[in-house]
């Protein structure tokens, strides 16, 4: 992705090293359960509000970063201008008004309106209070866990969180009764709703010639990583469809791409759509 040299967003909301509370009694099987729930979006307070504790950091000491840190956290900022400015677009073609949201840089753990979260959750957002929260060691984990490199599989990551904040700008899904609200099925439309507004930012970002070659397929294979199915099977040796959050790798692979081309928020209606 061509990122260098570009405008970065004011909108960022550095508390490395700030601390926070961090999760007890964890080990693999913890961080797995929460990331089939959170990862890539949702509300981690759910299962972790009862699972924290002060981690005693000391918040008055500066946060030193590395050279890599620092051009991490560049890039971020710079794809966080670039969902910006598409997105204030595209509501304002529909007579409305986008609200920029704040994203958080964290290290360890953070608190949030929507609770507080380790880092194991990987990047999500808070409805609550309109703020993406991301540790950048995430990059990593992509690249290294989930088998997902390039920068713009990472880009991928925001412009999903990015599609959550859309999502509650537009009420998504308001129309869906409370009962439904709180079936996995429900989760899944949810959460392949955000790929496709990940995708159409992607349609965009392509229009004003940002992506490189391999960009789309290191965002496809980052979707496919992160399908509940491949998370399960790779966690346990089976899959279980019944607690699926996030969708199948196929079902979000097909969203994001169905965004790409599309480039319309109108053709991404998860909840009236029968067949995901």
């Amino acid at each position: 992705m061509k990122w260098k040299g570009r405008r970065e967003s004011s909108n960022i909301e550095d508390r490395r090293g700030m601390g926070g509370k961090t999760i007890i009694g964890g080990g693999i099987g913890s961080i797995i359960i929460i990331l089939l729930f959170t990862l890539l979006g949702g509300n981690p307070s759910n299962l972790i509000n009862n699972m924290t504790t002060n981690n005693g950091a000391d918040s008055n000491t500066p946060y030193q970063e590395s050279a890599q840190e620092k051009e991490q956290a560049d890039f971020v900022s710079v794809v966080l201008a670039d969902t910006e400015d598409i997105w204030s677009e595209e509501f304002k073609k529909r007579g409305l008004t986008y609200e920029n949201p704040k994203l958080v840089l964290y290290t360890g753990s953070v608190q949030s309106a929507c609770g507080s979260a380790s880092a194991a959750v990987g990047p999500f957002y808070c409805p609550g209070d309109h703020k993406l929260y991301i540790d950048l060691s995430f990059y990593q984990e992509l690249k290294d866990k989930f088998k997902a490199p390039g920068d713009f599989a990472m880009a991928y990551v925001i412009a999903h969180e990015v599609g959550h904040h859309v999502q509650t700008l537009l009420h998504s899904g308001d129309q869906v009764s409370a009962a439904v609200k709180k079936t996995n099925d429900y989760s899944v439309r949810f959460e392949l709703q955000a790929d496709y507004l990940a995708g159409v930012w992607a349609h965009y970002a392509e229009g004003k010639g940002y992506l490189e070659k391999g960009d789309i397929e290191e965002a496809l294979n980052a979707a496919n990583a992160v399908g509940d199915d491949n998370i399960q099977k790779k966690a346990q040796g089976y899959v279980v469809p019944e607690s699926f959050t996030h969708g199948t790798s196929e079902q979000r692979k097909r969203w994001f791409n169905k965004g790409f081309k599309n480039g319309t928020i109108e053709g991404g209606n998860t909840f009236n759509t029968a067949n995901l």
